[in-house]
């Protein structure tokens, strides 16, 4: 009997639950896969929506991953500079066949150093901020630079993680889960990106979303001196 894929994903609190919820839908489709949700402990952990989440496995009784992921969400903003956390994805990645991330869940992996010398995406309002942790910035719905794979924000997390099933088991498998969760996106507007929404639609979230931002650049800064 061979050996089951370990993926574990990372949570925290104000986790984007489509980030995580995405992939897990996914990866729970491929055969003989054990996935994981992992957190500091067992305990419900509020999502950035009216959902709550439950983790199945803490830091320190989770066995060596075979993929390593962190989702992303305004909660990034506290993991980037959270040491446990950074120690734990460190550890992991020393053994795990791939280091990922979805939406701003790659900042966390860049404040673990992970993304030194590599080429990630992230949500579009935070691209620039890679540059901080020594990651090229990838305006791509899903970035596989070795072993790191990032996919965009939030729905690209369903995109992300097809992709790697496809590196982890076959082109085969990744089609049949596509086609099983019938992933046939036909969105009723052009306005997933800053590049086809209009102008008047991006200038209004970038003024919502600009005290979010004043604080996250704020933690980053101070996650970025603290890695240096």
């Amino acid at each position: 009997m061979s050996t089951p894929l370990q993926i574990g994903l990372v949570m925290f609190p104000r986790v984007t639950q489509l980030d995580l919820t995405g992939p897990v839908q996914v990866f729970s489709s491929v055969p003989g896969a054990k996935v994981h949700l992992i957190w500091k402990r067992i305990e419900p952990v509020a999502s950035d929506s009216v959902l709550t989440l439950t983790p199945t496995i803490t830091f320190a009784d989770c066995p060596q991953l075979d993929v390593i992921c962190v989702p992303g969400g305004l909660g990034t903003d506290d993991m980037i500079n959270d040491e446990e956390m950074l120690a734990f994805l460190r550890r992991q990645a020393e053994g795990a066949k791939y280091i990922t991330s979805v939406c701003t869940g790659s900042l966390v992996l860049g404040a673990a150093g992970l993304l030194t010398g590599y080429r990630a995406t992230t949500h579009w309002t935070a691209m620039e901020f890679l540059k901080e942790f020594g990651a090229t910035p990838t305006h791509t719905r899903v970035c596989v630079d070795r072993n790191r794979i990032t996919g965009g924000g939030v729905t690209a997390g369903i995109d992300f993680a097809l992709t790697l099933v496809s590196l982890l088991v076959d082109r085969r498998t990744a089609e049949a889960i596509q086609l099983r969760l019938e992933y046939n996106p036909e969105p009723p507007f052009n306005s997933g990106s800053p590049e086809t929404a209009p102008a008047e639609i991006v200038a209004l979230l970038k003024e919502r979303i600009a005290p979010a931002q004043a604080r996250r650049g704020e933690m980053i800064r101070r996650a970025a001196a603290r890695l240096a």
